[in-house]
């Protein structure tokens, strides 16, 4: 598996970790459960760029998945899926990776830490952000 791949599942874990703490700052919660999987300085340099992305336009990418599920609440949507779905447009607003990669990665994770089902919500969800913003 390719650096880029496993650090998105570390960003993965901690976005988790930090969505499951309230009033927890997001890169403190990253770096302990970086620290306690004993994860490498190459997965961390990606995994942390995509954190500070987050950190950075958490609210502006919360928006945009408001905008694109009309007809799901973000806080009705899973933790997994919600954690997926923002670590993605972190990625796609960050523009060097093929859109297409981003959401094929994030289906990926979807499946591996949700369900089936979870990865195509991921899918469509992402499939439609993209369309909307001219990335396809």
């Amino acid at each position: 598996m390719r650096v880029e791949s496993r650090a998105r599942s570390r960003a993965l874990q901690a976005l988790y970790a930090w969505d499951m703490r309230d009033g927890t700052a997001l890169d403190r919660v990253a770096q302990q459960v970086w620290d306690d999987l004993v994860v490498s300085q190459e997965e961390q340099q990606f995994a942390g760029f995509l954190v500070r992305i987050l950190m950075a336009r958490g609210e502006e990418i919360d928006r945009s998945l408001s905008a694109v599920t009309t007809n799901w609440r973000l806080s009705r949507i899973g933790a997994i899926e919600r954690s997926v779905l923002r670590l993605a447009i972190a990625e796609l607003l960050q523009g060097t990776t093929p859109p297409r990669v981003v959401i094929k990665e994030s289906v990926r994770l979807a499946e591996r830490y949700g369900s089936e089902q979870s990865a195509r919500f991921v899918n469509g969800v992402l499939d439609a952000y993209a369309r909307q913003q001219g990335m396809l």
